[in-house]
C-alpha cells in the first residue's frame, strides 16, 4: 500500500486539526499540523492516497479538500482526517471518544 508501518514500538503520528472538529470543512480555514517524534522537515503529507505537495512542512492551511494523513520517518502514518467542501455538515469534536461520553455535536450550514 501508500503508506508505510511505523516501527515496532514508536510513538504514533498524530494528525492535528484547527479548529479542532471532524470532519472538517474548507470555510472554516482549517490548518492541519503533523505532530510525532523525528524532525519536522521530513514529513511526507498524502492526499487521497496520493503522495501530496506539502511535504516537509509539518503544518499548513488547507486549500482543498479530500483526505489527508501524514507520516513522520520515527513515529508512521497518522490516522486519516477528512476535509469537506460541503454546504451541509453534522460535525464532532476532534478528540478521541468513548462510549458514554457527553458529546456536543454542530450542524453546520
Amino acid at each position: 500500500g501508500w503508506c508505510p508501518l511505523p516501527p515496532a514500538g514508536a510513538q504514533t503520528t498524530q494528525l492535528l486539526v484547527e479548529p479542532p472538529w471532524r470532519p472538517a470543512v474548507m470555510w472554516d480555514w482549517v490548518t492541519l499540523t503533523c505532530q510525532g517524534s523525528g524532525t519536522a522537515g521530513a514529513t511526507t503529507w498524502y492526499k487521497d492516497e496520493q503522495r501530496w505537495g506539502q511535504n516537509r512542512r509539518d503544518h499548513f492551511t488547507v486549500t482543498e479538500s479530500g483526505t489527508y494523513v501524514c507520516d513522520r520517518p520515527s513515529s508512521g502514518v497518522s490516522p486519516s482526517l477528512r476535509v469537506l467542501n460541503d454546504r451541509l455538515v453534522l460535525q464532532v469534536p476532534a478528540r478521541t471518544l468513548l462510549e458514554g461520553d457527553m458529546v456536543t455535536l454542530r450542524c453546520r450550514v
